[in-house]
């Protein structure tokens, strides 16, 4: 039987977006999608019932009884509103999903793109010829989030290649909150040894173990729904492309899985929460390297003491 899923579309003020995502996400919602109503692949609702805010498009499993779901929604972004005042009258609509109208909606905003000097990432259904020394991922990302056409992801694909055309390649990974597996494939392609990828979502793990079989990287990367606690080992390189108010609360456990003079890579942080985490992370024995910022989004590279 085919899969169906509830696809919620959301009016959200554009600086509200991580935090509405964060809400959603706690209320069983396993793919968030947020884009102009412009850049929208469905037929947009009528003007005068979303206006003109950024569009959050929202999927849920179906459940049995949708208005009830829609109802709690809408008090739990209601709630926001001593944050956001926009959010007190929540304004969205919703629609039934089959699995493959979502795969159909991946297609049409997911072209093969170039990461640093070796990397190539492509979806499924174009094929291509490595050229050189090239590096090519095959990429279905499914209901995961991360085809690293985002600005969070492909600051971190960024920051990998970085690493990778270095004079001392990481070579045991750690990424948390795997997602579609993009980064963990990027980096066992790229040449490191082991890469341990983690995230608690079940979709998510299914379908990074999915794109690590057809890319023939099982031997290299272990797909886990553990939790970082669970996860033992110290790593060269901790990835962690996640909400900025998540990496705050992991920040010692990130840490504690580097090895001294190893690499933390934190993404997912709107620019105007940069300055929370830096703040956040002071506390720890690290050297901040680098910071990137792409879109309205930052990546902040820290190094370990040794």
């Amino acid at each position: 039987m085919t899969k169906k899923w509830l696809e919620m579309r959301l009016a959200v003020p554009d600086h509200a977006v991580d935090l509405v995502s964060q809400s959603l996400t706690e209320l069983g919602c396993t793919g968030v999608i947020a884009a102009e109503k412009s850049l929208d692949t469905f037929v947009a609702p009528a003007p005068e019932k979303l206006g003109n805010d950024p569009m959050v498009r929202a999927y849920f499993p179906y459940p049995e009884n949708p208005e009830q779901l829609c109802r709690i929604v809408s008090e739990q972004l209601s709630a926001l509103a001593g944050i956001y005042p926009e959010l007190a009258q929540p304004r969205f609509d919703y629609r039934e999903l089959a699995d493959h109208d979502w795969a159909s909606d991946w297609q049409q905003h997911f072209p093969p793109f170039k990461v640093g000097r070796r990397l190539l990432i492509h979806p499924s259904w174009i094929e291509h010829r490595v050229v050189g020394d090239e590096v090519v991922l095959t990429l279905d990302p499914g209901q995961a989030f991360g085809t690293g056409t985002h600005a969070t992801t492909g600051l971190c694909l960024d920051a990998l290649a970085e690493l990778f055309d270095g004079s001392k390649p990481p070579q045991r990974i750690l990424d948390v909150g795997t997602g579609s597996g993009i980064l963990a494939m990027a980096a066992a392609a790229l040449g490191a040894e082991t890469v341990m990828a983690c995230d608690i979502d079940e979709v998510s793990c299914q379908v990074a173990t999915d794109n690590v079989k057809q890319n023939n990287l099982t031997e290299k990367i272990c797909i886990t729904d553990s939790s970082l606690e669970e996860i033992p080992g110290s790593y060269d390189l901790v990835l962690a492309n996640i909400l900025a108010a998540e990496n705050l609360r992991l920040g010692s456990l990130l840490v504690e899985h580097l090895l001294p003079g190893g690499t933390l890579i934190l993404s997912g942080i709107l620019i105007e929460q940069e300055q929370q985490v830096l703040d956040g992370f002071a506390v720890y024995p690290l050297t901040l390297s680098a910071i990137n910022h792409r879109d309205e989004w930052t990546c902040i590279v820290y190094r370990r003491h040794e």
